[in-house]
């Protein structure tokens, strides 16, 4: 994936991270859950009765933001340099991961850290240090 910071300002990244700390504090504090992306969807892999529609709410918000955000200003470029078998495989490997951490990156590294949880400052550090090891490896040794 390439990334072009000409487009990058970091007034727009500030904002972005107080609408995601908002939301997250909002919906713990009103529906006493986390807003962790893996747990939310995997809410809806085996519903429980009345815990369907704030996940279904919270997934289609994932999906519609951007296309929402494209009304005002049009998405950066990307590319992404993997071919799909790649991509299936590292999706694989988050996944696990995510089951192994009972959580994911958003679950950890936002909501776990902003309540102080020494498993989720564990997590998130093992996440980082993965995705740095994953990049040097597949970018200079491979």
């Amino acid at each position: 994936m390439t990334v072009y910071w000409s487009p990058f300002t970091p007034g727009t990244a500030l904002l972005g991270g107080i609408i995601i700390g908002i939301a997250a504090a909002l919906l713990l504090l009103l529906n006493g859950r986390i807003a962790g992306v893996s747990g939310v969807l995997g809410g809806l892999l085996h519903p429980l009765k009345g815990e369907v529609s704030w996940r279904l709410a919270f997934v289609l918000g994932l999906i519609v933001s951007p296309i929402v955000y494209t009304l005002f200003t049009p998405l950066p470029p990307s590319r992404v340099g993997a071919d799909v078998n790649m991509l299936i495989v590292a999706g694989l490997l988050v996944g696990l991961g995510t089951r192994y951490a009972a959580g994911c990156t958003s679950g950890h590294g936002v909501c776990g850290l902003s309540r102080f949880s020494l498993r989720s400052l564990v997590a998130t550090l093992v996440f980082m240090a993965a995705g740095f090891i994953t990049v040097y490896v597949t970018r200079h040794v491979l």
